[in-house]
Parts: C-alpha cells; sequence; structure tokens
C-alpha cells in the first residue's frame, strides 16, 4: 500500500471514528489522519491477532478494520488519558 493509499485510508477512517464516538474530539483534519492510520497498524494488528487480517487497501473490509482500530484509540485516550 502507497502512502497516498495510507493518507486517504487514514482520513476516511479517522473521521469514521470521531463521527461514531461520542464527545468533543479536537484536532484537523491532519490529526483525523493520523489517528485514522494509527488506527490501521491497531486495527490490523488486533485482526491479524484474531485471524481476520488487516488493512490491505483502501477498501471496505481495510476502512472497517481502520475505524475500529482508530475507534479503539479514541475510547482508549478519551478513558484513560484526557483530564
Amino acid at each position: 500500500m502507497g502512502i497516498l493509499s495510507w493518507i486517504i485510508l487514514g482520513l476516511i477512517a479517522g473521521a469514521l471514528a470521531k463521527w461514531l464516538m461520542p464527545g468533543n474530539d479536537g484536532g484537523g483534519w491532519i490529526a483525523t489522519m493520523c489517528l485514522g492510520i494509527a488506527g490501521a497498524f491497531v486495527g490490523g494488528f488486533i485482526g491479524g491477532f484474531l485471524g481476520f487480517g488487516g488493512a490491505s487497501g483502501v477498501n471496505i473490509g481495510s476502512i472497517i478494520t481502520a475505524t475500529l482500530g482508530a475507534f479503539v484509540l479514541l475510547f482508549v485516550y478519551n478513558r484513560f488519558l484526557k483530564n
């Protein structure tokens, strides 16, 4: 997967995770993209551990995997790190 694919996947997954997670999560489009890219790594790790596979391009499965990973990251941030 190329850098442009990671950026597109990150923007889509980060925006979906922020939309699904209740609360006020700040940050612009760069923070949203970084959240989505990190979510792709986390979702890929969790998906690989459970036997589902990881993010492998800009497709529905990768978007769902990255969004779930970004949602996990947002949950951890809001629950444990945000004061």
